[in-house]
């Protein structure tokens, strides 16, 4: 499906992202791969081939971004799609639990690097993606439908990317399609808590597996735990030229739960 594309994973390092970006190169893409975590990009030169590339890059800033493009137009020339896939978690945590302190800064953290990483990317790949007629794919959540997917800053950023996509779409159409993945469930998924509440050490994977999945049956019509990469034909068919039907949409890939008016047992 993707064959001769060319495209951009940010937050590729671990978790959806790794698993997407592996997906697209078992699709035939050529995948350029960026993250933030040094040690992340490290361990990610071991496991793509040698010529590709891969890119250290904080989405929050401009000059990061910049310089990821500029090393994208030197090897390559073009870019075909952008896939958005890096998030923090806000641990759940209810609003009433919190100090306005800390709120105020997991408020920055959070929607700093869901939205506003997000918004820059598209702002500072859009004229490539333009001249290639490309795609941009983001990443939100079923927090952004239905209450307890996480806290309400999490469940707030999620929801603005999902109206993003919608305004992105209309300001860059005709020529690229604006489309988010909306997952639930993700079995071993490395998305961190934030370090405004000191939980930047703790990932959704460290939940007793038993404990997640018993959790997830429980609530989803669909009892198989879905990976990363069970995700990616998804962002696959959004991303590839094939697509000339979607734009300013999100899928929800929610394994059944949202079919009931009932998220968590009581």
């Amino acid at each position: 499906m993707l064959q001769d594309h060319i495209i951009l994973v940010t937050g590729a390092g671990s978790g959806l992202g790794l698993g997407v970006a592996k997906y697209f190169q078992a699709q035939g893409a050529t995948v350029i791969i960026s993250d933030v975590s040094s040690d992340k990009i490290k361990q990610l030169k071991t496991e793509f081939p040698n010529d590709s590339l891969i890119l250290q890059c904080d989405v929050t800033q401009i000059s990061d971004l910049e310089q990821c493009r500029d090393a994208i137009i030197e090897k390559y020339g073009r870019l075909d799609a952008l896939i958005g896939a890096q998030g923090v978690f806000d641990g759940n945590i209810p609003l009433k639990q919190m100090t306005s302190t800390r709120l105020d800064a997991l408020f920055n953290e959070i929607f700093n690097v869901n939205v506003k990483g997000y918004l820059l990317s598209a702002h500072v790949f859009h004229d490539l993606l333009e001249q290639s007629k490309g795609s941009i794919v983001l990443t939100t959540s079923t927090a952004a439908y239905a209450a307890d997917g996480g806290g309400a800053v999490y469940t707030a950023s999620k929801g603005a990317i999902r109206s993003l996509v919608n305004q992105l779409a209309f300001e860059f159409a005709p020529n690229i399609r604006v489309n988010a993945v909306a997952p639930a469930a993700i079995g071993n998924s490395e998305l961190k808590g934030p370090k405004s509440l000191n939980l930047d050490n703790q990932k959704q994977s460290d939940i007793p597996k038993d404990a997640f999945l018993g959790l997830f049956q429980s609530i989803s019509l669909l009892q198989q735990l879905p990976d990363a990469n069970d995700y990616g034909a998804l962002y696959a068919f959004l991303a590839s030229k094939q697509n000339i039907v979607m734009t300013g949409q999100t899928i929800v890939a929610d394994q059944g739960l949202l079919n009931r008016t009932l998220l968590t047992q009581s």
